[in-house]
């Protein structure tokens, strides 16, 4: 009697699948499935592009080579960009003739299946519904080969976790980014009307700020805001106020304009940098928060009402130490598209771990400039970047120059703004610091350089803009009290 061997081979298969306790089996039976695709889009849009050429011009940025399925598409498509770059009929005649010449005519079906091609399309008018569609079929192919390659980094342990989860993220986004829509050039005419209604709004508002506020006017006469993909470098020697007045930036932005911010702090803690907000917003001294030593009940209530603001305000901190521009870079991507960031803070860039080891601080300091200037461009969002001077500004004395900026001079060519804080009062005895500080804005790519006097309140970690008709009355700290509010920046500009 024969076996019957393939009616035992089904038993097995179907026996595989669940063991003795009726659990899925760990042996799993994977089904081969044919990629997404539209082959009768692929031809209709083929067939639309050679009776009417010019239609080529409302597709090619969006369909590339790559965008078909079937070879032969490939092959066609191909042609056909090569007679529109030399400005050569696209027809019958034209392609076959392209193709034999490239002795591809008969990998593609020959002069029948161009014939069929034309045959069968509808309407050359629905060009860009079938580009669509073919578009679409490629995505879900590209997301499909991400999610290979992202399985293929999963199990290659010799990577850092860091760059495998970077990569991962930026090959998904290379797919799941793409607008499906082609870019296409602008005319005067089509750019000029947006304009005029920008000059428009300038003239009425007379100067109004155009990119994040600072919250300081004379500094925003200055910059105009914090503008988009630009790199801001704020530097100072250690205890002048750096993060204070980062933190300035950030209250103001967040709070008065709502725009979320996020600040990666690499030397303190949340909490810490949290009580320096409220501290600085309800007009309190920082140090009495800390250990409620002379607290009065007013100033409790201060605090309470400031801390219920700045929590519905969008402030979003990252405090780990040794964080490096991979991390930032993902953080920051989730953050732009959960909530829309509209200004990063980072806190300190000599702190800032390197991808890779370097045998010297300039070079990996010129890599973290140049990842933090990309990260602006990539997202599209001011990045203030704080950074610590040399020594030599101590031996030579005076105010900070662009050679000061520590360890690398790719900080000054990287970014589009920097700025130093300087006060003279470090070589003054105690009684005679009046507690000013000049923010000079030594580079300005788009506009120009200046300096600004601001009073930095020491007690409540805020500077405050310094009104210039009681500019004689500053001789001393206890006179910032009789003329100045509690409250730091301009917060009504």
């Amino acid at each position: 009697m024969a076996y019957d061997n393939s009616q035992n081979s089904n038993n097995f298969k179907k026996k595989d699948w669940k063991n003795q306790q009726g659990t899925p089996s760990p042996i799993t039976v994977r089904t081969l499935r044919v990629p997404p695709q539209n082959i009768d889009a692929e031809r209709a849009l083929l067939g639309s592009i050679m009776l009417r050429p010019l239609g080529l011009n409302e597709i090619m940025d969006s369909i590339h080579q790559d965008s078909f399925y079937v070879e032969k598409h490939r092959h066609l498509y191909n042609c056909m960009l090569d007679l529109a770059r030399k400005n050569e009929p696209i027809d019958l005649v034209s392609v076959t003739s392209k193709l034999r010449e490239c002795q591809l005519l008969d990998a593609v079906g020959g002069t029948p299946y161009l014939s069929e091609l034309l045959g069968q399309v509808p309407t050359s008018t629905n060009i860009e519904h079938y580009a669509s569609i073919v578009g679409r079929k490629s995505m879900l192919r590209n997301l499909i080969s991400a999610g290979d390659e992202i399985t293929e980094l999963g199990f290659n342990e010799m990577l850092d976790i860091e760059e495998v989860l970077d990569a991962a993220e930026k090959r998904v986004m290379q797919v799941t980014g793409a607008s499906g829509k082609a870019q296409k050039f602008e005319s005067a005419k089509e750019v000029m009307p947006g304009l005029i209604e920008r000059y428009m709004k300038v003239y009425e508002n007379k100067g109004a700020t155009q990119g994040v506020p600072s919250g300081f006017k004379d500094l925003d006469n200055i910059l105009s805001g914090f503008h988009k993909s630009d790199l801001i470098i704020l530097a100072a020697r250690p205890a002048v106020g750096k993060t204070s007045i980062a933190l300035n930036f950030a209250k103001h932005a967040a709070v008065h304009h709502k725009i979320p911010v996020g600040v990666f702090s690499l030397e303190m803690s949340s909490e810490s940098l949290m009580d320096r907000i409220v501290s600085s917003h309800a007009g309190v001294d920082s140090w009495k928060l800390k250990t409620g030593i002379n607290l009065s009940e007013q100033e409790l209530q201060r605090v309470i009402e400031a801390a219920g603001e700045i929590s519905q305000a969008p402030i979003f901190i990252d405090d780990q130490g040794g964080n490096n521009i991979l991390k930032m870079r993902s953080t920051a991507r989730r953050l732009k598209s959960e909530y829309g960031l509209g200004l990063i803070i980072i806190d300190y860039l000599q702190l800032m771990s390197p991808t890779k080891n370097y045998d010297n601080m300039v070079n990996q300091v010129s890599e973290i400039t140049r990842s933090l200037k990309l990260l602006a461009r990539e997202l599209d969002v001011p990045v203030i970047a704080l950074s610590q001077l040399s020594r030599a500004v101590e031996s030579r004395g005076g105010e900070p120059r662009l050679s000061d900026l520590r360890d690398s001079g790719s900080i000054e060519q990287d970014a589009d703004i920097v700025m130093f804080i300087h006060s003279d009062d470090a070589y003054k005895p105690k009684e005679e610091r009046t507690n000013v500080k000049k923010i000079i804005v030594a580079k300005h790519r788009n506009g120009s350089t200046g300096e600004v006097e601001l009073y930095f309140d020491s007690n409540k970690t805020t500077f405050v803009t310094i009104d210039k008709n009681n500019m004689d009355d500053f001789g001393s700290n206890s006179s910032y009290s009789q003329h100045q509010s509690p409250t730091a920046p301009d917060d009504d500009f």
